[in-house]
């Protein structure tokens, strides 16, 4: 990114807020423009301290940043940037910049939250496995925190089955926390994306991760806790999940266990509890997600993906679908007709469609 130094320099300034970055950002239209401005006009929007500390600026001081953004592979993403997820931006207090390694692709709107404690059981390990992997093997791509238990299973989870997976972090991303992640978050970085929204260097304080769980729930369409603590970082997230209206999902647990307080806790106060990850994906409409994608993507012609697009896993009924489409039923029957010889519709009684995948 050409404003790469002006970026390293505001987000390095103590005290400079997000929601003061993206006053400045939405009323300048870019860093250089910020940074370019003058102490009086900097000062109108953020007060005289921080625009003298704006004027400070020295791109002989980041010099070192940039070489580690440089060596790492390091993407400074606004949010203004196509590169930067479109739907995180519908939750409040979205991060107006984050620092990323590999990249945020579209199909990763499609996603998945497994978080738990760190202090997980062998259980709770297996679960995060075996749950995130099955989601990546739908698919769907699993976001979480990278921190030890839970989380470290399930970025491993998926990447097992060849998925995708994002990996949020509570401190910079030039960092690695815990440091025995060091290798799983490279892995990470090549198979789906890590990123933060603190500056280079920041340690992990435990101020961060309350911070970071907005972005956790706000990545993604639904929450898995598998194991809690009553008191811990996933019912932080929980509250983010519930305030961006996510479904949550909770793993029941052992009552004697204090690891399954925080989920048993949470299915009393509402949250859906489930036993297996197709349970999820069922519910979340998700199942057939990589299936949907390679027919839409290689076996589609643009006919039968405009009726594709009209059906859903409920029956759908012809005139339903020729609502949506603006088509004669003459031209949809004859794409129907298609996707069933290809195996990917089902005709029910009544002149209605199912998508099939059985």
């Amino acid at each position: 990114m050409k404003e790469t130094f002006e970026f390293l320099h505001l987000l390095s300034i103590d005290k400079f807020t997000e929601t003061r970055m993206y006053e400045l950002l939405e009323h300048f239209g870019s860093p250089k423009k910020i940074v370019d401005a003058t102490q009086a006009e900097l000062a109108s929007k953020v007060g005289q301290e921080l625009a003298r500390q704006i004027k400070l600026f020295s791109a002989h001081a980041l010099h070192e940043k940039f070489e580690i953004i440089q060596k790492l592979g390091i993407n400074i993403i606004p949010y203004y940037s196509p590169q930067y997820p479109a739907w995180l931006k519908d939750i409040a207090h979205f991060p107006p910049v984050m620092f990323a390694r590999g990249a945020i692709v579209p199909n990763d709107e499609i996603s998945i939250a497994v978080i738990g404690t760190r202090g997980a059981s062998i259980y709770g390990k297996e679960i995060a496995r075996r749950f995130a992997g099955e989601f990546a093997a739908a698919g769907v791509t699993v976001v979480s925190g990278l921190a030890r238990g839970i989380d470290t299973e399930a970025h491993r989870g998926a990447l097992q089955n060849n998925g995708r997976t994002i990996a949020v972090l509570g401190c910079g991303i030039d960092l690695c926390y815990p440091p025995e992640n060091k290798k799983l978050m490279r892995d990470i970085a090549e198979q789906g994306a890590v990123i933060s929204e603190f500056d280079m260097g920041t340690p992990p304080f435990a101020q961060n991760f309350p911070k970071r769980n907005r972005i956790v729930s706000g990545l993604s369409k639904a929450i898995v806790a598998i194991e809690a603590k009553e008191k811990s970082g996933v019912m932080n997230t929980v509250k983010w999940a519930l305030e961006q209206n996510k479904d949550v999902f909770a793993i029941p647990g052992n009552i004697y266990s204090r690891t399954s307080l925080g989920t048993n806790r949470l299915i009393k106060d509402g949250a859906i509890p489930v036993t297996s990850a197709d349970e999820v994906l069922d519910y979340l409409g998700m199942k057939y997600t990589r299936k949907e994608r390679e027919a839409k993507k290689i076996l589609l012609d643009d006919q039968e993906a405009t009726v594709w697009a009209a059906l859903s896993f409920e029956p759908t009924y012809l005139d339903t679908i020729a609502e949506k489409t603006l088509q004669p039923t003459s031209v949809i029957l004859k794409a129907l007709l298609s996707l069933e010889i290809k195996g990917y519709v089902k005709q029910l009684p009544g002149m209605s469609f199912v998508k099939n995948f059985e």
